[in-house]
């Protein structure tokens, strides 16, 4: 199964902060949008997401049909088969996406620690 791209959503008290803390680690802005408190840093192939207010913890997230630099990969494993494999192995989603939808839609699962897992299809 094709995941995609790999990142880890953190949820940040400051995101001016976070983001000078990341930068001196090597991060730069990749994406976002740094007026609605979220904004994607990047380290070669590394990513991780800012994101000021907008949930509680950190979430792991993959993003089917996007490689580490969110391209759009011409083969990928659709998010709805991803869900679909999922739920036939009796794995419980917090959140689904539309089964009968097309294009971007996302779920979210959780790992038996109880980390929050989001797969977010954007293409």
């Amino acid at each position: 199964m094709k995941l995609g791209a790999f990142s880890i959503s953190l949820a940040v008290k400051d995101i001016k902060a976070s983001k000078a803390f990341y930068e001196t680690l090597g991060f730069a802005v990749f994406a976002g949008d740094f007026e609605k408190n979220y904004l994607i840093m990047k380290n070669e192939s590394s990513l991780i997401g800012l994101f000021e207010g907008m949930f509680e913890n950190n979430i792991l997230t993959f993003n089917p049909g996007w490689n580490q630099d969110a391209d759009s990969l011409e083969n990928f494993n659709d998010i709805r088969d991803i869900q679909k494999h999922l739920k036939s192995k009796d794995i419980k989603l917090e959140h689904e996406a539309d089964e009968y939808s097309k294009g971007p839609a996302s779920f979210v699962v959780l790992d038996p620690d109880g980390n929050a897992i989001l797969v977010d299809q954007h293409v």
